[in-house]
């Protein structure tokens, strides 16, 4: 079995993912660990943009996804109302 892909974050999506909610964070984590294994089955690219989203419920997260380096770059994250107004 291949090593999983490393998931790193950004300032920004750090101090996202400190201000949530404990349980929704969590989710979050949970859900990137596992698109770690097989990102191109979790995560999707966004129309006209490099970067991708991974869905977690109400929630997105925002990052790229880098084969050669086998690493998931977490650019950010936020309930889907507000995420894209970001970018």
């Amino acid at each position: 079995m291949m090593e999983p892909y490393r998931v790193e974050y950004s300032q920004d999506a750090q101090d996202i993912l400190e201000k949530m909610e404990r349980k929704v964070a969590k989710r979050i984590i949970d859900k990137l660990d596992d698109a770690a294994q097989n990102p191109d089955h979790f995560f999707e690219r966004l129309q006209g943009q490099e970067n991708c989203k991974l869905r977690v419920g109400d929630y997105r997260v925002i990052g790229l996804v880098f084969h050669v380096e086998r690493a998931i770059f977490v650019r950010s994250m936020d309930h889907r109302k507000r995420v894209y107004k970001r970018h």
